[in-house]
């Protein structure tokens, strides 16, 4: 016996295993019944465990839509002690979003009591509300008797339960799914189920049909605006992963006067109204709405949002933008149609894969019920048979049963009947044998024979199952696909406005005065204060940069590390104290230091040029980023790192080294680029660029000295052209090598 097997007295054994290796046997036998069990629906059904379980449960209790009403909390306690070892917290909350017309769009059951609203309250404890199924869960399970699906053990063994239903309504498309296991995770949208029936029979005329022209996009049950381009939807339905921008739904109502307010009737989907006000009034509070006045509630059971206007001037369309763009009047829903195939195995498919999937699940039913049925029928016509057999020989089959001791045997010997006819014979009753019931039971037998021969027919055709199953499509689409429940209630195919809002709109505008330590701290401070006054800092620190701004620009800083940063003015810190790290705001890692800072002005272009002296042209825009991680701009590597960012106004540049060589050249041999390395524009044997310089050459090139501008008009002797050497600069050139 191995040494780290120990045997017990009862039995029993111990074994020594490493640790890694127990904890991810376990964790991963965890992840497979979280990802099978638990969070992913199957594609077939469109249902996870625990709504088949509930539907299931609900069946055996006979809660069909023509039934009454049972308390949640008796099909909760079924479905927890005979089919779901959960909590029964996780089973009611399942439970309330199927029957919740805002959170399914054709909800699978109908209940009576709170089950919640759209402003996002909970629904009423189980013992207070009841339920029952709806029609469309009365198709998910139609010929369930009748061999439709495979049934399984519950986990105590005591009872069965079915692998997956019957679903003759596209329900994993139609509802739609969400859900997370461990590393995977699945979104689905709600979809129109009268689209789904199209795009199907389209699918089972052509494999190859184009489904985008039967389905229009996600139809939410909260409705909305669907503004997501059409090339993206197809993308997303191709691969299965993607994702769709609703907007909610709003119109201008006129007023006296010539004031008008926006109402919202309709609003994204899982969006709680609540919360939206909530975040609206914030936004407000904060000033970062400046178009708009005030938000109402005004809703009863249909929703309306009332927002009005600061000002009658306002475009009611850039007050809507604006707030699209600031709230969750628009919100994004991905797409991840991450689901179980037939065989169990998780993966990722596309629209026709899903729908080509619950076809095929169809075909399978429909083959299992017509099996059914022919047994079933089989088993009568033997019957009727035998009892044909009895009214021929109706004198000898009474003396046989009045005399003989066993007179089954008998029988089958006489009159060379089965098992199944004999028993059948002695069972029947005297009223029976009138001859009215003899030509009962001939017009059944005919009608059960050509019924058979209907059904076998079927069976040796694979294009008259598929015919009948599109008959029963063809059903479903008239039965859920029009009415109130059928009609599409998100809107398609409508664009993006093409509505021009300047952010500034957001920010009310104010001077400032932006201050850059040497440390890197920045802050802000209310109105345009003298920039050569005294700013303090902290002990050990002192100015770096310091400029006037307003809380509309954006500031731009240029790094050491070639990159190029985008600040909002007014989410720099304000007030007295000494700001922030602009490491906090931006993506600048300790070893890189700030080069420059300025204000962004449309059309300014500016010289980069990094320490090994070469550089390019830039305009300011290519500067900007959208991003805190920034804009790579000049490309450095190794020890070199970006030296200077300049502004590039004039025609001549002067570019000085670290050799204390000065040159000047035309403006125009350098290259104008968004990205790069750029060009030589200056040759050094040892060290490398100290400073440049973009200037007008008919005013001379001025540089400071002891706070003293000098200028220096005659540049012949340092003209030259580009990646040149240079010459000593003019005397009473700062030893610092800087034009500042």
């Amino acid at each position: 016996m191995p040494d780290d097997i120990k045997d017990f007295p009862d039995g029993g054994e111990m074994r020594e295993t490493r640790l890694a290796d127990a904890l991810s046997e376990r964790y991963l036998a965890y992840a497979l019944s979280t990802i099978t069990a638990r969070s992913l629906p199957d594609v077939r059904d469109g249902l996870k465990p625990v709504h088949r379980r509930l539907l299931w449960a609900m069946h055996q209790l006979r809660l069909d839509p023509a039934s009454g009403f049972k308390k949640c909390a008796r099909i909760v306690g079924d479905v927890m002690g005979k089919y779901h070892p959960h909590g029964d917290s996780s089973i009611y909350e399942a439970m309330v979003r199927l029957a919740q017309e805002f959170a399914a769009r054709y909800p699978l059951v109908e209940g009576q009591g709170n089950f919640g609203n759209i402003d996002g309250d909970n629904a009423a404890a189980m013992r207070y509300t009841e339920a029952r199924m709806t029609e469309v869960a009365l198709a998910m399970l139609e010929g369930i008797e009748e061999n439709a699906v495979d049934f399984r053990a519950t986990y105590d063994g005591e009872e069965r339960e079915p692998i997956v239903l019957p679903a003759a309504f596209p329900n994993l498309l139609a509802n739609g799914a969400a859900g997370i296991a461990v590393g995977m995770a699945t979104s689905i949208p709600p979809h129109n189920a009268g689209e789904l029936c199209d795009a199907a029979l389209a699918l089972i005329e052509d494999p190859n049909a184009d489904l985008m022209a039967h389905i229009k996009g996600p139809d939410f049950p909260t409705g909305g605006v669907l503004v997501e381009p059409e090339a993206a939807i197809r993308d997303a339905y191709e691969t299965g992963r993607g994702g769709f921008r609703v907007r909610a739904k709003w119109e201008t109502e006129k007023l006296k006067n010539g004031t008008w307010q926006v109402v919202v009737t309709e609003i994204p989907y899982q969006v709680q109204k609540a919360k939206l006000i909530e975040q609206i009034a914030q936004l407000l509070e904060e000033k970062k709405l400046p178009l708009l006045g005030d938000v109402r509630d005004e809703s009863t059971d249909v929703v309306r949002l009332v927002l009005e206007p600061k000002s009658r001037t306002v475009d009611d369309k850039v007050l809507m933008e604006t707030l699209f763009r600031a709230t969750a009047l628009e919100s994004r829903f991905p797409l991840n149609m991450n689901v179980l195939d037939a065989e169990r195995t998780p993966r990722v498919m596309g629209l026709r894969e899903v729908l080509r999937s619950w076809l095929d699940h169809r075909h399978v039913v429909l083959v299992r019920r017509t099996e059914h049925r022919l047994a079933a029928i089989a088993r009568r016509l033997e019957i009727l048979d035998g009892y044909l057999i009895a009214y021929l020989n109706l004198d000898e089959v009474i003396r046989i049963i009045r005399t003989e001791d066993e007179p089954k045997p008998e029988l089958m010997k006489a009159f060379g009947l089965t098992d199944l006819q004999a028993e059948s014979i002695l069972n029947m009753r005297l009223r029976s044998l009138r001859k009215l019931e003899e030509m009962e039971i001939r017009k059944e037998h005919k009608k059960l024979t050509a019924e058979q021969k209907r059904l076998q027919g079927l069976m040796a055709s694979e294009g008259r199952r598929w015919k009948a199953i599109a008959e029963e499509i063809a059903a479903t689409r008239a039965k859920f696909g029009d009415g109130a429940l059928g009609k599409r209630r998100t809107e398609t195919d409508r664009q993006l406005p093409a509505v021009l809002v300047d952010e500034t709109a957001f920010v009310e505008k104010e001077n400032i005065t932006v201050i850059l330590s040497e440390k890197g701290w920045i802050r802000a401070q209310k109105g345009h204060i003298p920039l050569d006054g005294e700013i303090r800092f902290k002990e050990g620190d002192g100015l770096f940069a310091a400029m006037h701004a307003e809380t509309t620009d954006r500031i731009v800083i240029f790094a050491t590390n070639g990159k190029a940063y985008t600040i909002k003015a007014d989410t720099i810190p304000r007030g007295r104290g000494d700001g922030q790290p602009v490491r906090l705001m931006i993506d600048l890692t300790n070893e890189d230091a700030v080069v420059t800072m300025f204000v962004h002005e449309d059309g300014k272009r500016f010289l980069v040029a990094a320490s090994d002296g070469k550089g390019f042209i830039v305009k300011g825009e290519d500067l900007l980023a959208e991003k805190r991680t920034g804009k790579q701009v000049l490309n450095v590597d190794g020890s070199t790192e970006a030296a200077i960012c300049t502004p590039a106004e004039g025609d001549s540049v002067a570019v000085i080294g670290d050799n204390r060589k000065l040159l000047v050249f035309p403006l125009e041999q350098v290259p104008e680029m968004t990205r790069g390395r750029g060009v030589q524009l200056q040759a050094y044997r040892d060290g490398g660029l100290s400073d440049a310089k973009v200037f007008a050459k008919a005013e001379g090139l001025t540089w400071t000295l002891g706070g003293r501008t000098r200028t220096e008009m005659d540049l012949r002797s340092w003209a030259g052209n580009r990646a040149g050497a240079g010459k000593a600069p003019p005397n009473g050139f700062p030893r610092a090598n800087r034009f500042e």
